[in-house]
Formats: structure tokens, C-alpha cells, sequence
């Protein structure tokens, strides 16, 4: 089939951008045709993927959307295709990968109610009503249930409409059940490094360092005490602005101890390697796949409760959870446990025994298959053939 995917702009190292990845070459791997339609590719190419860069400008992002998602329909409608996915919200689609918050929660809980009269609001609310209002075509894949209900209250969206897939972390992501491989990696890369063996590597993995909560982490580490502090580094890792954050270890006394790679990096699994723990302290996280990439890495996972795949690391003894509302001096409290405790080994232990759950792997194959079953009935009604629903 000819199918085409939609993504703003595609980086290598964002969250949505790595699933798109995934996705659309699946798909070219099962036979069929993929046409990727962005505003903006920054990144080797993909093989098997034709990409179609939309020549759009706007002097804001929202308006820059709307121009996007007004080509993308005239192009499909000049050039056809079976099937439109879409990695972020706007009209014309025929699925939704669902990886965003619900936009209209947002603004009705966390906004005042002069942001409701803005074009900024009115765009992005719209967008997000094309996908999910009662009525509309468009099905929903859903990497958690965090914001379903939200989505649900706000739109009325039918039950049905919604298809929860199962996480899709790399197998690569997963350490090595023989211990003596596992050290033997681990030695190799921290030597690369320039760690020493009584330092602890802590890592902060994605892109979006103000969502993720990086500042939440950053006020933690100046928390430590000096028997913690004066071992500890921290990576953060992921394609962002990392200045604010520079200036704030700069204030806290801690630049040190931090050290930032705000291009990303493409050796993440040596990083989970060498690391002792990771953290994600989010204030807004549909899933949050680090959490699980760093568990069957071996690593201990500080994370907060909002973050949709936190309830993997309660079920699996893997790390922590710190509760929602958020307090910093229990995050604080949590991430010396994290780097101290006794209980490390008995969460790294853990954490690889959850490795050996296929179903963390199998977002893929789940997703691509829904795609093949509705972009097949939509054929089908358009060809006029019977019993299709």
C-alpha cells in the first residue's frame, strides 16, 4: 500500500521522531510504499523512505502547522495515497501516534483564561479537536492511559477509537544476561569516559529538558552530601537548548558535576553500560521510554508518578517513584537513596530480570499491523466493497 506519514520536523535523538523511525520502516520492510511529509529533516536519510520536505513558512509555530497541514492535504489530494499517519496533531489524518499530552487540559488546568483568547490556543486546539472530536475518522494509537481520559472528557472521544499499544523499547537498549559480559562492557566504556571506578554516573536521557524536569535534578544534585557529591557526574543527553541550564549549574555551584550534550548522542546503550542510575523527574510525560530502557539496562530508575510508564518501575521493584503533587525535598530524599542505598543491587537485579518480558519490545509489530488493518478497510469502502466497518 501507499501510505504516508506526518511529523512536524524529525530530528534523530526526539522521542516521536525515533518511533517514526521505527514505524515507517517497518512498514517498507513488509512491502510497502512510505511517504514521509515534514517541514524540516535534520538527519541521515532513511532508506526506503521517500521524503517530502513542505515549503511552508510562518513567523509562528502554530501558524507554521496550520500552513504544513494545509500542503500535506493538497499534496496527498494531487498525489493519493491509502493511509495517513500522523505523529502530531492536525486535520486529515487517518491514525494518530498518540505520544503528546492533551493539549486542552493543559490550557484549561494550567493556563489562565486570557491564553484561551489567543490564536496560539484557537490553532492548537483545533488541531486537536480534528483528531479527537466525537465523530471524526481518525483512530488512536496510545503508548499509555495517562491522557485518554483527558482526551475522552474534553472531546468525546468513542472508546473504540482508541488502540493502546505495548511499549517498543530497542533490544539493544538490554543488558546482557551473562554478569561477566555485563562487566566487561561496562569497565570498557567508562574507561572510554575517563570515569573512575568509584565515581557514580548518572544519566538524564531526552530531548526537552524544561519538560522533562532537568531543573528538578539539577537543585537535587547541589542537595547531596559531600560523600555523594564528590563522586558524582551527570549526563544529560538529548537534542535541546541546554543554556538555561548551564547558567542555573553555574548559580548552584555544581558545573562540575554536570555535563551536557545538547545534540544528543548515538551510543546511548554504551551510556546505560556505564551507568549507575538514571532519572526522570517529569512534569508532563505521556510514557517516558528511558524509564524502561534504563530498568533492562541494569540501571536504577528515579522517576516521578506522572510519567506513564512509571508504574513499571513499581511493579518491577526497579527503582523509585516519587508521588505526585511533586515535592523537591522528597526527590531530593529519593535520588540520594537511588545513588546509595543497598537496595541498588537488588534493582538492578530486577531491572534485567523485566528484560526478559518480550511484550516491551513488540510496539512495532502491534502498530504497524493496525495500520495494515485499517488502511486495508479504508481500501475496501472506497472500492465500494461490502461488509467493511
Amino acid at each position: 500500500m501507499q501510505l504516508a506519514f506526518c511529523i512536524f520536523k524529525y530530528f534523530p535523538f526526539g522521542g516521536i521522531q525515533r518511533d517514526l523511525r521505527k514505524l515507517a520502516s517497518a512498514c517498507v520492510v513488509r512491502g510497502h510504499h512510505v511517504r514521509v511529509y515534514t517541514i524540516r529533516w535534520n538527519g541521515p536519510t532513511i532508506d526506503g523512505l521517500e521524503v517530502r520536505i513542505a515549503p511552508v513558512k510562518a513567523l509562528t509555530n502554530h501558524r507554521l502547522y496550520e500552513r504544513f497541514a494545509d500542503w500535506v492535504q493538497s499534496d496527498v489530494a494531487a498525489d493519493p495515497v491509502d493511509f495517513v499517519f500522523g505523529m502530531n496533531k492536525m486535520p486529515g489524518l487517518d491514525m494518530y501516534y498518540a505520544g503528546d499530552s492533551c493539549f486542552e487540559e493543559k490550557a484549561r488546568n494550567q493556563r489562565g483564561a486570557l491564553y484561551r483568547l489567543t490564536p496560539r490556543y484557537r490553532s492548537f486546539r483545533d488541531a486537536e479537536r480534528a483528531v479527537f472530536a466525537a465523530g471524526a475518522a481518525t483512530q488512536i494509537l496510545t503508548i499509555s492511559d495517562t491522557y485518554t481520559p483527558h482526551f475522552r472528557h474534553f472531546y468525546g472521544t468513542e472508546p473504540e477509537r482508541f488502540h493502546r499499544l505495548p511499549p517498543g523499547i530497542e533490544r539493544d537498549r538490554a543488558a546482557s544476561p551473562d554478569a561477566e559480559v555485563r562487566a566487561e562492557q561496562r569497565n570498557n566504556v567508562r574507561q572510554r569516559l575517563g570515569l573512575r571506578e568509584d565515581q557514580l554516573l548518572l544519566l538524564f536521557i531526552g530531548s526537552g529538558f524544561i519538560k522533562k524536569g532537568l531543573d528538578r535534578v539539577l537543585l537535587a544534585l547541589q542537595a547531596l552530601p559531600e560523600s555523594v557529591s564528590s563522586r558524582i557526574r551527570l549526563y544529560v543527553v538529548g537534542k535541546d537548548n541546554a543554556e538555561p541550564f548551564r547558567r542555573m549549574a553555574i548559580r548552584l555551584g555544581i558545573t562540575d558535576l554536570v555535563h551536557f550534550f545538547p545534540e544528543g548522542r548515538d551510543d546511548i546503550p554504551d551510556l546505560l553500560a556505564a551507568g549507575d542510575a538514571a532519572v526522570l523527574p517529569a512534569y508532563d510525560e505521556n510514557a517516558g521510554m528511558v524509564i524502561l530502557e534504563a530498568m533492562v539496562a541494569g540501571l536504577p530508575m528515579l522517576t516521578t508518578a506522572n510519567c506513564g510508564y512509571a508504574h513499571y518501575v513499581q511493579s518491577s521493584g526497579a527503582g523509585l517513584v516519587t508521588p505526585v503533587p511533586f515535592d523537591q525535598t522528597r526527590f531530593e530524599a529519593d535520588l540520594i537513596r537511588i545513588l546509595s542505598s543497598e537496595e541498588r543491587g537488588a534493582w538492578r537485579a530486577a531491572g534485567i530480570a523485566l528484560s526478559q518480558h518480550q511484550d516491551l519490545y513488540a510496539l512495532k509489530d502491534v502498530a504497524v499491523s493496525l495500520i495494515e488493518k485499517y488502511a486495508e478497510q479504508k481500501k475496501r469502502v472506497r472500492q465500494g466493497s461490502p461488509g467493511c466497518g
